[in-house]
């Protein structure tokens, strides 16, 4: 799968450079799909076929840079590659760390349903 389409580096050139905004905008997301690992976009330098943006699913959670050249070498298990989320709408930074600390929540409450019922 190509993981930068001609549709995205016009949306990353339009919406530029958001180092310095306080909740950036998502642009497009990657994943492992028998891993746990996912990369969310913010920003591509076309002419490095590098990205930045927000890591998670690998040692810890972090900002930094990602080569698209080396993620679309990459090799998985049963001819598997990383792949990009084609059904991704562009979210604020805040949406995603919202969602995941909602799931969180939940499923603390489930955990917590479940060993009262065992008890």
């Amino acid at each position: 799968m190509k993981l930068i389409t001609e549709e995205l580096i016009a949306r990353f050139k339009e919406v530029g450079d958001q180092s310095e905004m306080e909740n950036p905008i998502i642009i497009a997301k990657f994943f492992d799909p028998v891993g746990s690992a996912t990369w969310y976009a913010t920003e591509y330098d076309a002419e490095t076929n590098v990205c930045f943006g927000y890591v998670t699913g690998l040692a810890y959670d972090e900002w930094g840079t990602f080569s698209i050249t080396e993620m679309e070498a990459i090799q998985r298990p049963f001819g598997l590659s990383i792949e990009r989320d084609i059904y991704f709408k562009e979210i604020p930074f805040s949406d995603l760390t919202q969602k995941s600390r909602m799931a969180e929540l939940k499923k603390n409450k489930d955990e917590k349903q479940r060993d009262e019922l065992e008890r």
